[in-house]
């Protein structure tokens, strides 16, 4: 399979890349490369299969897109293990979500302060602009890959000792059920790309699809807080499922 002579399509006409993902896809499938294994990297490809180095980059962007590989910037691609999800319509704990799966979860608390509340802020949380509330931004990992990225907005007067509480022990989710029992919520879920600092801190590329929520909750008529929950697509899916009568 070289391409040194600019061929674009293998003996069959399918275009090069597609041959390349086959073989990834064969060793992949056959459990030859299990979960987490690195992946040839672009030049290894290039040195081993003897295509061009975009044929390479195509192939293995596809795979990534298509959730089969994960591309870690700066660090290399990897067989990727079954998504994670989170239930879309309930507010669960993400730290609780990743040991059902028999997982590691691990919190790097990036924010945690006190704030002037900016207009977006003010209006979700049905305060006056300038009053203060309580931010964090947290990245939660999953066996030491970034699958979540939480930015959450705190009404201080439903969770007074909220900057005081060590957020890499237990989830700003699992303080907020003790001190404000849940009443009700809201979600706004959005494809989105990410953000230049979200690539950063979810160890991942500009050009890769993420998931957001936007969840609001209440706890009897006050609103507790509002979280923007980004998930890159490629490690994670939401879902939701509906019980009625007895039926699935």
């Amino acid at each position: 399979m070289r391409d040194g002579d600019k061929s674009r399509a293998d003996n069959d006409g399918a275009p090069l890349y597609v041959s390349v993902k086959q073989l990834i896809l064969d060793k992949i499938q056959s459990g030859e490369w299990p979960p987490k294994r690195r992946v040839p990297s672009e030049n290894e490809l290039v040195a081993e299969l003897g295509v061009s180095k975009m044929t390479a980059n195509r192939a293995l962007r596809e795979l990534a897109s298509e959730g089969e590989i994960v591309r870690i910037q700066g660090v290399g691609s990897f067989v990727a293990d079954r998504k994670g999800y989170s239930a879309l319509f309930e507010v669960r704990n993400i730290a609780e979500e990743i040991a059902e799966r028999g997982h590691v979860h691990r919190a790097v608390v990036v924010v945690l302060a006190e704030e002037t509340a900016a207009p977006e802020a003010a209006d979700n949380l049905g305060l006056e602009i300038g009053a203060p509330v309580f931010h964090s931004l947290i990245a939660h990992y999953e066996n030491d890959v970034p699958v979540q990225l939480e930015d959450r907005y705190v009404n201080p007067s439903t969770a007074r000792d909220y900057l005081v509480q060590d957020f890499t022990v237990q989830t700003p989710n699992a303080y907020l059920t003790q001190a404000a029992p849940l009443s009700g919520s809201e979600h706004i879920v959005e494809a989105v790309m990410p953000r230049a600092w979200e690539c950063k801190l979810l160890l991942m590329l500009r050009t890769e699809p993420c998931l957001s929520i936007r969840r609001r909750t209440w706890s009897g008529q006050n609103i507790v807080s509002v979280a923007r929950l980004v998930y890159p697509g490629s490690r994670y899916r939401l879902q939701a499922e509906n019980f009625k009568n007895g039926e699935r």
